[in-house]
């Protein structure tokens, strides 16, 4: 990546430093240089530098790029979920029509996870076609999400404002759109705002989970 490791050739990473707070440098610096140059172009090198670590204090944090990257997936994606399951936990949405529920879970993830541009668009694009490893990773938060929005489809079962079905499956299905969005922003955070992906997440969503 030209112009990031300026010293390298010396041998010098600046002022170096670890400590405790090396690892939150590094979670900054793997946001920054992974969103701006992309993750297959961003050695463990340019992070350092960036970070002003040294190279062995990078080992002993992330061991290698890929826990790097999956590390920050885990910040956004505990974000969005956290601001998730506060939003269904406000007052008045026990009793909440199911679509304006919906709105209001999928506004809340939306603006937790889009905050940072530079997070995002590692979480949802920088992450796609890493290895197996970085793939089962996603393939386990995937999993609870599903878990988690089947868990409002049956909801709607039970009030009577969608029919009985496998959810699971129309889930899935909605799961993978849902990263299909998330991933169209990443890639273009001006021209696919939060309000319009609030929009259509919630659209996709009462379309699956109550057919007309």
């Amino acid at each position: 990546m030209v112009g990031v490791v300026a010293n390298q050739r010396n041998g010098a990473v600046g002022q170096a430093l670890d400590g405790p707070g090396a690892r939150d440098r590094l979670l900054r610096a793997g946001n920054q240089l992974f969103a701006a140059y992309g993750y297959a172009q961003t050695s463990v090198e340019d992070l350092c530098e960036h970070a002003k670590v040294p190279v062995h204090v990078f080992q002993q944090e992330f061991v290698s790029r890929e826990v790097l990257l999956m590390a920050i997936y885990d910040e956004v994606a505990t974000h969005g979920l956290r601001a998730a399951e506060n939003a269904l936990m406000a007052e008045g949405m026990e009793d909440c029509p199911t679509s304006e529920r919906v709105r209001l879970l999928f506004d809340a993830y939306v603006q937790a996870v889009t905050v940072d541009r530079c997070a995002a668009r590692v979480a949802f694009v920088e992450v796609l076609g890493v290895s197996h490893e970085v793939d089962n990773h996603l393939a386990t938060w995937r999993a609870m999400w599903i878990e988690f929005l089947t868990s409002e489809a049956e909801r709607a079962v039970r009030r009577g404002e969608a029919v009985p079905s496998d959810h699971a499956v129309t889930v899935a299905v909605l799961n993978h759109s849902v990263d299909e969005l998330m991933a169209h922003h990443g890639r273009r955070p001006r021209q696919v705002d939060a309000e319009w992906l609030t929009d259509e997440l919630t659209r996709l969503s009462l379309a699956m989970i109550l057919p007309s």
